[in-house]
């Protein structure tokens, strides 16, 4: 059915005229009575523009063999300044004992989302801008979530294996491993900053395999980001995720429950455990491997327990 001309534009008409307005571009009139609009082309122009929003280009002329996109990285920068300098204002100590080349960094784990592994990047980045960008490990279970795991892979993230690792060490770039793995993010509130035991080793192994030395890093502050009160198991198994994570926030807020809160951190970077002069082989040495990687737990466990003791608030 014809529409009346004499009754004014329609509810349609208005709606293209936001979409042009909102779009910046003029779409084609259609040429003659009853011709049907291109929504696909409407649709793919809204694509294009909003999918630069925050720096995720759709598509980036410098992906690395990882994903990690060199323009949705520089477009992330402002807001990454942001959270380290004003939300969750971070203090870094210890970057005097970073040394120069490849390093393995080792640091406690907290929360779902990796915030910890993009500020510690973010720290190290800022200290030494001309260095190849350092990559951090994400559990398996983040490549699961729609939206996060795109985000994560284009800022840096890469799936945590030993192979990945040392694939990176071995193209002279820096990785920061959270060996706590699963048992680190999902820690309740009363057992924050109480490191868990770290696997089977697998750090050490990949250091002495490498040959790059391992720096332990302490991170304060992301435990209260999102304070995990309890968990929930049974139902968060049907989404593919290790728990559901119950916080004073979420899921009572319900999205807004996800906004991490603005806790007080710091970052320290703790004196290096040299493997250059181990022989390769002796990555298979389960003694020595046992020794170091307990080594490197209690040098994490022993800085946290000073800078929290340190701290005069959670907040400030």
């Amino acid at each position: 059915m014809e529409r009346d001309e004499s009754a004014g534009p329609s509810p349609l008409d208005d709606a293209l005229a936001s979409l042009r307005a909102r779009l910046g571009e003029r779409l084609a009139e259609p040429t003659e009575a009853g011709a049907e609009l291109d929504w696909m082309d409407l649709f793919e122009r809204a694509r294009r523009r909003f999918a630069r929003i925050g720096g995720m280009r759709d598509v980036s002329g410098v992906v690395d063999d990882f994903g990690m996109d060199a323009d949705a990285v520089a477009g992330a920068q402002p807001w990454l300044d942001r959270l380290f300098d004003r939300w969750w204002r971070i203090d870094v100590a210890g970057l005097e004992h970073v040394p120069p080349g490849p390093v393995l960094f080792v640091a406690n784990h907290s929360g779902l989302l990796p915030w910890d592994g993009l500020m510690i990047v973010h720290a190290l980045a800022r200290h030494e801008p001309g260095a190849p960008r350092a990559r951090f490990l994400v559990a398996d279970w983040i490549a699961t979530l729609p939206f996060a795991a795109p985000a994560i892979t284009r800022l840096g993230g890469v799936r945590a294996c030993r192979e990945n690792a040392e694939r990176l060490l071995r193209t002279r770039r820096s990785v920061v491993s959270f060996p706590e793995g699963a048992k680190g993010a999902a820690k309740v509130f009363r057992q924050r900053y109480r490191v868990q035991r770290f696997g089977r080793g697998g750090v050490v192994r990949t250091a002495i395999a490498a040959r790059v030395p391992l720096v332990p890093v302490a991170v304060v502050g992301a435990e209260e980001t999102h304070p995990v009160l309890f968990k929930v198991e049974n139902l968060a198994r049907a989404i593919g995720a290790p728990f559901l994570p119950v916080t004073p926030t979420f899921p009572m807020l319900g999205p807004l429950g996800l906004v991490p809160l603005p806790s007080k951190w710091s970052i320290r970077f703790g004196e290096p455990i040299a493997t250059h002069e181990l022989d390769a082989a002796l990555a298979d040495d389960e003694t020595l491997v046992w020794r170091v990687t307990e080594d490197l737990r209690e040098r994490i466990q022993k800085m946290l327990d000073a800078d929290v003791h340190a701290r005069r608030s959670v907040w400030a």
